[in-house]
């Protein structure tokens, strides 16, 4: 079966290749930008309709920067609230590590792209420390090394819209 998304984040050229250093610290010979890719109103609607017809979920929370737009496109196209995990902590102001109401709440992380999942944990332990009920991330594209296996181990599944290789094989 074809990925429609897959194909869609190939015409926003969301995958580059080169030489990168991930955010997880590994070395690639291939980026993926799903962040500038989004920026074009027609993926972003189209990965908000995946989300919002795949999933049920009380509350959809992204971790800023790159799981922002997509949990306010997936809140808009849904008609549920959203949650934004800030990626440091703030020194004024209110200091809450989450943004909006999660507590008691079903709440699904959205990622832009996995690769360790390090990012994505950190969302589930903000959210989890809100008192969010969470157990799944959906992630965007999953370049698959190793987040859904080091996510398991804290009871969390994740869900790739995208596998990397449906990108590369493309």
């Amino acid at each position: 079966m074809v990925n429609q998304l897959a194909n869609l984040l190939i015409e926003h050229r969301a995958i580059e290749f080169g030489s990168f250093r991930l955010a997880s610290g590994a070395q690639s010979n291939y980026y993926i930008d799903v962040k500038s890719a989004v920026t074009h109103p027609a993926l972003l609607a189209a990965i908000a309709e995946a989300i919002a017809e795949k999933f049920e979920f009380d509350v959809i929370a992204g971790v800023a920067v790159g799981g922002v737009p997509l949990a306010v496109a997936v809140s808009l196209e849904s008609s549920r609230p959203f949650a934004i995990i800030r990626s440091t902590e703030k020194s004024h102001g209110k200091k809450d590590a989450v943004i909006g109401e999660v507590k008691g709440r079903s709440v699904l992380l959205v990622e832009d792209v996995t690769t360790s999942g390090g990012s994505a944990l950190y969302g589930v332990e903000a959210l989890r420390a809100s008192g969010a009920r969470i157990d799944r991330v959906v992630t965007v594209v999953d370049r698959e090394q190793g987040a859904a296996e080091m996510l398991e181990k804290y009871g969390i599944r994740l869900v790739p819209l995208v596998r990397v290789n449906e990108l590369l094989q493309a």
